[in-house]
Formats: C-alpha cells, structure tokens, sequence
C-alpha cells in the first residue's frame, strides 16, 4: 500500500510562508490524484488543494490566490506553498492520494502535519 509522509509544518507570523512537502513510497503512476485537507479544532474538514497526474489543479474559495499546489512525478512528492498565511489557516494539514489498484481506487491519507499562524 501507499503511504504518505507529510513535513513543513510549523509556527509563523501573520503575512509569512510555509511549503509542506507531502512524499508517496510508491511511484506516482499508481496514483490518480493527489491533494491536501485541512481541519482545525471545532470545524469541518475542508478541501485546500488538489493536483492530477497531469498538473490540473484546483483549490479551495478560501485558500485560492495564496497557496499554491504542484507535483514532481520523479521524486514522488507533492507539494503545497503557502504564501499570505492568516490565523484562520491554522489547523492540522493532511496529504491525500487516490491510488489506482486494478480497476479500482484506494484512499490514502497522511498522518498530518500541524500550520500555526499566530495574529
């Protein structure tokens, strides 16, 4: 099975940057799509971003215009730049996969990674 490792998640200011790096232990041709959630304490899980095999993305009302998605099929990663980061984009980051086994799909999550912005 896939598995997924999440890193770059820490503490900034108000207005900074982070890149969370998400790598799969398997090739990405296994994988149909990949992207990432976000939950904070007291709400719902919400879509962030997302990328296919083929670099069409798309992105959450919230987080569009500042973040930024892209994928690098030879090392097996993705990535999620965050630029303009604000309190509310505090919560705990999950990268996600759908991976393609036979003629079906697998879901595949990372274990997170924590993005605290303080005000």
């Amino acid at each position: 099975q896939v598995q997924l490792v999440e890193s770059g998640g820490g503490l900034v200011q108000t207005g900074g940057s982070l890149r969370l790096s998400c790598a799969a232990s398997r090739s990405m041709f296994t994988i149909n799509v990949m992207g990432w959630y976000r939950q904070a304490p007291g709400k719902q899980r919400e879509l962030v971003a997302g990328i296919t095999f083929g670099g069409s993305t798309n992105y959450g009302d919230s987080v569009m215009g500042r973040f930024t998605i892209s994928r690098d099929n030879a090392e097996n990663t993705v990535y999620l730049q965050m630029n303009s980061l604000k309190p509310e984009d505090t919560a705990v980051y999950y990268c996600y996969a759908e991976q393609v086994v036979g003629r079906s799909t697998r879901d595949v999550w990372g274990q997170g990674t924590l993005v605290t912005v303080s005000s």
